[in-house]
């Protein structure tokens, strides 16, 4: 065999593979992707109940109601036009309360009540943690000390 047909050869092999490897991959994460909707495209569409998808919007106000067991919890997420009721058993996190924006993981049930496994909070561009919440950021601006001199 000449050189030039090993080459080929080698570089066919190359392609085969990396086809392979590429569609090994994506059926692995068909099973693991999850979709994002709204509360308005989740009425809109045609989720079977059980199918992991990701749920957005903000809380609704005044609808957090938390158990007597302290985990959990059921709220309501809304956008401009629909509300999801929504049921979580867990700790939330610290930014999670009325009006902010939340990103949960879970499944749409039978009931059609969305049960999450997970909560994000969603803070915006003036998110300060409340460690932080009594220092001065402008008087820290202007001084000089730095570490890098």
């Amino acid at each position: 065999m000449k050189p030039k047909h090993q080459r080929l050869l080698l570089a066919a092999i190359a392609v085969v593979a990396l086809v392979g490897a590429g569609l090994i991959a994506a059926s692995a994460l068909k099973e693991e992707a999850s979709y994002f909707y709204t509360p308005t495209t989740l009425a809109s569409a045609k989720v079977e109940p059980g199918k992991a998808i990701r749920l957005g919007g903000m809380v609704q106000k005044g609808s957090i109601l938390r158990g007597d067991d302290g985990v959990s919890i059921t709220f309501v997420v809304q956008d401009q036009g629909r509300s999801q009721p929504v049921a979580y058993r867990g700790i939330t996190p610290d930014l999670f309360v009325e009006g902010s924006g939340v990103v949960a993981d879970g499944r749409l049930g039978p009931d059609r009540v969305f049960v999450a496994d997970s909560l994000l909070a969603k803070h915006d561009e003036n998110y300060v943690p409340k460690e932080l919440a009594d220092i001065d950021m402008n008087a820290a601006q202007h001084t000089k000390d730095t570490l890098s001199q």
